[in-house]
């Protein structure tokens, strides 16, 4: 790799360290400028470029400039090689291209553990199965028997790691057919969060599967880390499928960022008594989702996505919720 390469790659690390992920300003001028050039402007005083309004320019400056560490990116890299991480970025061949789709809040580089591989198969191999932490155990048989399915036809299960229906999820794909999952966390991979699902995360790297991450090693896991956690679930799935859902479920949001990118969504109806489906019900008749009762009706959503351009602008708001006006559901 050249020095400017090495340049690049150091820059983005230091801003992953810095901003908070999706952080539109940093985004914006890493598009226009590089990397490198961006972490200039935080302490340079040079005058932002066009576009970026320069009140929002300066309190970015004063929000970032306080965090530089002159020794930062020796503590990530020492961080990395002790826990076998490995990093990408936008500028290698094995970058996912479909996380280009979120514009401005891409992620500047990405973390992983296990197999980098599994980012390089088909959009329409890989499928998000999410759903609530507090799962019931309808809940949890369902997604173990819809991902064990998937994954013994070759699809890829893509998850947030968390208690309840990602675990669940990940758990069955890694018994069916080992090395089929991805777990996208919320934290630096130095910091496996939940902790109590650590042993799952190893058990994921040794059999192949991944576990990826957009914050460096180092970073804790906060509301707005796992908010936006879910903009990468949702592009890196062909298709996203709610297990079970509550009104208020962060299983929505994913759902909302999915649709938002024009993917398919799919949604598992439960007892109309149930609070805990009853997130899945409104996506379902608000016309977001799909209704989906076994491991075909998601193949099927799959295929659809077989050619995807990935060229629909990403305009989601994370301050949206779901109601009852289908009018508010159309992001």
């Amino acid at each position: 790799m050249t020095d400017s390469g090495d340049r690049q790659r150091d820059a983005r690390m230091t801003l992953a360290a810095l901003s908070e992920p999706s952080d539109i300003i940093t985004g914006t001028l890493v598009a226009r400028l590089g990397a490198a050039e961006t972490v200039e402007l935080i302490t340079s005083g040079d005058r932002l470029p066009n576009g970026v309004d320069p009140a929002e320019g300066e309190l970015w400056r004063r929000r970032l400039a306080p965090r530089i560490n002159p020794g930062q990116v020796d503590r990530i890299r020492a961080d990395m090689e002790r826990h076998d991480l490995r990093l990408l970025t936008p500028e290698d061949v094995d970058w996912p291209g479909e996380l280009q789709q979120l514009g401005a809040s891409a992620p500047l580089a990405l973390w992983l553990k296990g197999n980098g591989h599994r980012l390089a198969s088909p959009l329409s191999s890989r499928v998000a199965i999410v759903g609530s932490r507090a799962a019931t155990g309808y809940g949890e048989h369902i997604t173990r028997e819809l991902a064990s399915d998937l994954a013994s036809q070759h699809r890829l299960i893509c998850s947030g790691g968390a208690y309840g229906i990602d675990g669940a999820a990940h758990r069955a794909a890694t018994s069916s057919q080992p090395g089929s999952t991805i777990a996208v966390l919320a934290s630096g991979l130095d910091r496996l969060y939940p902790a109590g699902n650590e042993q799952l995360f190893e058990r994921i790297v040794e059999t192949g599967g991944l576990v990826v991450s957009e914050l460096p090693p180092g970073a804790s896991p906060t509301r707005w880390r796992f908010q936006q956690r879910n903009r990468i679930l949702a592009a890196l799935a062909g298709a996203t499928v709610v297990v079970e859902a509550g009104h208020r479920s962060g299983s929505l949001n994913i759902a909302g960022q999915a649709h938002s990118l024009g993917r398919p969504v799919g949604a598992v109806p439960g007892p109309v008594t149930s609070p805990a489906s009853a997130g899945c019900h409104r996506l379902i008749q608000e016309g977001v989702a799909s209704l989906v009762t076994d491991a075909q009706d998601i193949s099927d959503l799959l295929d659809s996505t077989a050619g995807f351009s990935g060229d629909r602008t990403f305009a989601y708001s994370t301050t949206r919720h779901f109601t009852h006006s289908r009018a508010d559901l159309v992001l």
